[in-house]
This record gives C-alpha cells, structure tokens and sequence, in this order.
C-alpha cells in the first residue's frame, strides 16, 4: 500500500502560503470562538456545571441560532470552517488519548465483574431505544441518501455512550470519585466508551463502505488486528521511549500516528487515539509528567473543539413544533435508557436503590462523546444538520442534568469505612488540583 502525503513539492510545484488575509481571518475567528468558550466555561464551572456546557454554548451563541438568527455574525465560510476544524480534530485526538491514558486499570480489574453489570445494562437498553427511535425518525431529520439502518445504528450509538472526561470532572468537583458509587460509575463508563469507540468505528465503515455483513466482518476483524498491534507492538515500544527520556512529545506522536492508522483503514481517528491512550496508561509513566499536555489540553484545543460542535448547532430548527417534539422524545428516550439499564445492572450486582440511582445519573452524562459521535455522523452524511443538533442537545442537557441528579441520589447513600480509607490515597486527586 502505498500512502500519498499530498502533492509532491518541487520548485516548479511550490505550495502557495496561505493569503495574509485568510491567515487573518483565522486567528480571529479561532480567538474569538475560544476567548467566548473560556469566559462561558468559566461561568459554567461557578454555577456548578461541567465547563463542556458552556464551552458548546459559546458555539451556539455564535452560530446561526443566536447572532446568525439575528443578523449580526454568520460565522466562519467554508474555507475557514476547514482551518478550525482541522485544529479542533488535533484537540479532540489528543482529549480522547488522555483520557485513555489516565484510565485506573487496576479499578477495571478489581472492580470489573460488577461494574460490567452496570455497563451492560447502560449499554443494551439506550442501544436498543435508539436503533428503535432511528427506524421511526421523519424523513426530515435523515440525511440525503442515508440508510435508515446506519442513522439507526448512529442514534443507538449516541444514546448508549457515555463520557469519561465530564463524569471524571463532575465526580471531582462534587468530592464523589473516593465513593464506592463513583468508582463503579467511572469504570462502567470506561467499558461504555470502549464499546462506544468499537461500534463507532464499525458504523462509520457501514456509512462509507455500505451495510452488509462483509462490512461488519471486516470492520471487527480490523479493529481486533488494531488491538493485537497495540497489545504486543506499540506497548512494548512505548514502554521503551517512554521510560527513557520526556513523555510529553513522544505521547503526542504516538495518540497522533495511532488515529492516522485507524484512519488510513477507515476506522474513526479517535478509535485509534483511545487505543494510544490505553497502551500509555498500561505502561504507567509518571503522571505528572502529562500535565502540562493535559492543561493545554484541557484549557485551550478541547475548548475549542466543542465551540466549533456549537456553531454546528442550529437551535432555530427547534421552532418547528414537529421537530421539537422529536427532540423532546429523543432526550426523554436517552435518560429514561440510561437510568432504567444502569439501574437494573446496579439492581443484579445486588447494590440498592439509592446507589443504583446514582450509577444511571452519572452514566447519564453523554458530553464529549456524544459531540464526537454528532460530528462522525454529520461529517459522514449519515446525519443532516437538524439530527445533529438534536444529538448536540441531549449531550448538553444530560451534562447539565448529571450534578444535580447525583448529588441528590448521593446524599441518600452512607459513607463506608472504605471510602473514608480511599479518601487517604495520593491517586485521588483534590478538587483544587484540577485544571
């Protein structure tokens, strides 16, 4: 296979520069979507909320459902929406690979068989009230061309994820990840995103590749050669150059060249960068040597990632009153099968009520993947730009809903001696050490 970097350079082909206009144009079109997604993540986190709801709300502020409504900013054109969105791909490669690396794999291990319970539940049941919600969709909310069966396939996906980094946040900022509850909720979420990222993939071949069953084969067969290279090539390699010099450049190409090779085989890039992430995480570099990535991480490319998701939304569609009853039962379905399968995973693992109520309000936060997925399945075709702001808008709300709903599940929950001995650990972090 021979793998074509682009258009040979030569003195007779030079590459033009980009125009100083455009350059222009860019620098303050990416500083005014990310100076807009601070200040509103900032405001998020001082009324309790996750920092991704403002984030996207600076987006949605600055897209066509605010000031594009109102005639004032009709956002970047075409050729500009390339430049930001090549610069949001490298965030969100490098925020997916983070937060593979930052996976406790000892708590996957210890606590794997209950919390696989609680995973499978809060996979099955929002899995199966989406792929059911996609065949009943109206024709309006499907892309031109789509099959029905990929953009149900799509929807069971979004419905089924949850986010590892907006519920490892929110059991930080509430004090809760030292609980027993909090453990179980953030290991079930690392099994709902690896799933999430192994359906992903084959869906997204079965958008480009047509549906069939040679196209679900081979899509398998290609993500489990992905995990067998992982396992006994790249983890040997990393452990080697990770352990010989600094960390934080050698991550970065690793998390980059591993969504370039998902990509080259037409598996999502973030698959790939997941992966990355996990091999670092099993070799185990200090941690400490990650964090100045992931404070730029963190801080500067995620921001701007879920800005740009933001000014993909266009919430005037929602004043159609057809539309908005759809998305009204599209969110309703994603909570209601995210709470009932958590709910009845946590019930067979013979945990009790409170605790199981718990588990589903955590796993509800759908953020980050959620927006990943919407953006797969908008930049794929699979969906139009009404179904993704339909997707966008559940992963919001359930961001949104996840801290009050814990919180008040949580206080029905007592302390154990074990979490008060948890909470003496140096790998739990304090509130005041996050980003």
């Amino acid at each position: 296979m021979v793998i074509a970097l682009g258009p040979m350079v030569t003195a007779a082909n030079p590459v033009v520069p980009l125009p100083a206009d455009r350059l222009l144009t860019f620098l303050l079109q990416a500083g005014l979507l990310l100076g807009t997604a601070l200040v509103l993540g900032r405001l998020a986190r001082r009324v309790n909320l996750p920092a991704i709801a403002g984030e996207l709300c600076a987006g949605v502020l600055l897209g066509p459902s605010v000031l594009g409504a109102l005639g004032v900013w009709h956002g970047p054109g075409t050729e500009q929406m390339h430049l930001l969105d090549a610069t949001g791909q490298f965030g969100v490669l490098l925020l997916v690979g983070l937060s593979g690396a930052e996976l406790d794999l000892r708590l996957v291990r210890t606590r794997g068989a209950t919390a696989a319970k609680i995973s499978l539940g809060g996979l099955l049941v929002p899995l199966a009230f989406g792929v059911a919600a996609g065949f009943v969709l109206p024709l309006s909310l499907l892309s031109g061309g789509a099959d029905r069966t990929v953009v149900a396939l799509f929807l069971g996906v979004a419905m089924c994820v949850s986010a590892i980094p907006v519920i490892a946040k929110t059991l930080l900022d509430m004090n809760l990840l030292h609980r027993n509850v909090g453990q179980l909720t953030l290991t079930a979420a690392v099994i709902d995103d690896v799933f999430g990222w192994l359906m992903l993939s084959v869906v997204s071949a079965m958008a480009t590749t047509g549906l069939g069953a040679r196209t679900v084969v081979g899509s398998v067969a290609e993500i489990a050669a992905v995990l067998l290279v992982a396992a006994f090539v790249l983890r040997p390699a990393a452990r080697v150059v990770l352990r010989r010099g600094p960390a934080i450049a050698p991550v970065v190409v690793i998390v980059l060249l591993g969504g370039a090779a998902t990509q080259a085989l037409g598996i999502e890039a973030v698959f790939g960068a997941f992966v990355c992430g996990v091999v670092i995480a099993s070799v185990n570099p200090r941690p400490e040597a990650l964090a100045p990535l992931r404070t730029v991480t963190l801080t500067v490319l995620a921001p701007l990632f879920f800005a740009l998701a933001g000014l993909r939304m266009d919430l005037t569609a929602l004043a159609d009153p057809g539309v908005a009853a759809v998305a009204a039962g599209i969110l309703l379905l994603a909570v209601a099968g995210k709470f009932l399968g958590a709910w009845m995973g946590a019930a067979a693992s013979g945990l009790g009520t409170a605790e199981a109520l718990a588990c589903g309000a955590g796993m509800n936060a759908r953020g980050v993947i959620e927006v990943i997925v919407a953006m797969t399945g908008l930049r794929l075709g699979v969906l139009n730009a009404t179904a993704y702001t339909t997707i966008v808008l559940v992963a919001i709300v359930t961001s949104l809903m996840a801290p009050p709903l814990l919180r008040r599940a949580m206080d029905r929950v007592e302390h154990t001696a074990e979490e008060q001995m948890r909470l003496t650990w140096p790998s739990v972090p304090k509130k005041s050490e996050i980003p």
